[in-house]
């Protein structure tokens, strides 16, 4: 099988995911490029990660050919090159958002209805933990989900898993907000710990996003994607059973009720030789997720990512989206009405969009 080749756009933090994906899978995945504009930089990536490097796009693309292009640069660069990218025909999957701003949605979302071909790299459906509750809720277990708890990624991240779980498109709920701020020692950064400990104040915000008949509720501080106390949590409830995170409560039928536990299934445990990778989740006698790279050791997040770049070589050859540009501009759009909802302390009800067709 040949590998899928992918260039890059930007040189940030989040564009060395996908060099670490490609060196730990040199078989499945390869960069022909990046586009890195300052020179120290470029010599940096090029040291490090043994990648050919192009100040610019037009460079990257004269002298390689990707299948698509991951853009993986600022919130207010991105249109740009969302723009550029399609102008000269090549496919692309945008990191999150794709814009930052209700006008900046509407404007890229022309470019789809021009023929453009693009995905976003929302990841948080696609990490294992999620994706196996996913497979739960399509089996029927809990019934129809009405009501999902979320804590375990902020903004449209968030808000993409209560879309997916409640089985919402492109409705406009009502939604209100609000934020609480509380004492707690400073959490490690990208860096690691702090020098010595510190004491700050940590803002945790609420969104509540009424559809009518489904209830979602994002609950979440920063703290908890670095912090070492402050974990994620997960409710989703349908009328015939619940998911509290990792465990399973339904009915066999109305007089049976099951309790499973949703278990993680990870290779080079103990004696267990088989290397050091996530196998999968099982919930009772069933495997309800296999990771799809393994036996890559791959953190969760990059397992995720991993299979954004999987779907989207699935998506240059099919045309099938897995997460579109009318899915990011919606949940994205919904963030927005929600930091607006806390800011001004009263309701705000959402409309539909052009993109919501």
């Amino acid at each position: 099988m040949e590998p899928i080749r992918f260039g890059i756009v930007g040189a940030g933090w989040r564009s060395e995911f996908y060099l670490r994906i490609a060196k730990a899978m040199p078989e499945r995945f390869e960069v022909t490029g990046m586009v890195v504009r300052n020179a120290e930089k470029r010599r940096r990536f090029e040291q490090i990660w043994g990648v050919k490097t192009f100040e610019t796009l037009e460079g990257m693309l004269g002298k390689t050919s990707p299948s698509f292009v991951v853009s993986s640069v600022s919130w207010a660069a991105n249109p740009g090159f969302l723009k550029e990218l399609s102008a000269r025909g090549m496919p692309v999957l945008s990191e999150t958002p794709p814009a930052p701003d209700l006008p900046g949605l509407i404007e890229v979302n022309k470019l789809t209805e021009g023929g453009a071909r693009i995905q976003v790299a929302e990841q948080y459906h696609l990490q294992p933990h999620h994706a196996a509750l996913s497979a739960i809720i399509a089996k029927g277990m809990l019934g129809r989900p009405s009501e999902v708890q979320v804590s375990v990624g902020h903004g449209y991240h968030g808000i993409s898993l209560i879309r997916r779980f409640l089985g919402v498109g492109y409705e406009a709920p009502k939604i209100t907000g609000l934020r609480f701020a509380s004492p707690i020692i400073v959490a490690p950064g990208k860096g690691g710990p702090q020098g010595k400990e510190t004491v700050k104040q940590s803002s945790q915000e609420f969104y509540f996003m009424d559809f009518g008949d489904r209830l979602g509720l994002l609950d979440f501080t920063d703290d908890q994607y670095f912090g070492w106390i402050r974990n994620t949590r997960m409710l989703i409830r349908g009328e015939r059973g619940e998911i509290v995170t990792d465990r399973i409560y339904h009915l066999k039928d109305h007089r049976t009720p099951i309790e499973t536990c949703l278990v993680r299934r990870t290779a080079g445990i103990g004696s267990n030789l088989e290397g050091n990778h996530l196998q999968g989740y099982t919930a009772g006698d069933d495997w309800v997720y296999q990771n799809p790279c393994a036996p890559a050791s791959l953190a969760d997040d990059e397992i995720a990512i991993a299979t954004c770049l999987m779907k989207m070589n699935g998506y240059v050859r099919t045309g099938k989206d897995f997460y579109s540009l009318a899915e990011a501009s919606q949940d994205h759009y919904l963030y927005l009405l929600a930091k607006e909802a806390v800011r001004d302390g009263g309701p705000v009800q959402a409309e539909r969009q052009s993109w919501a067709r």
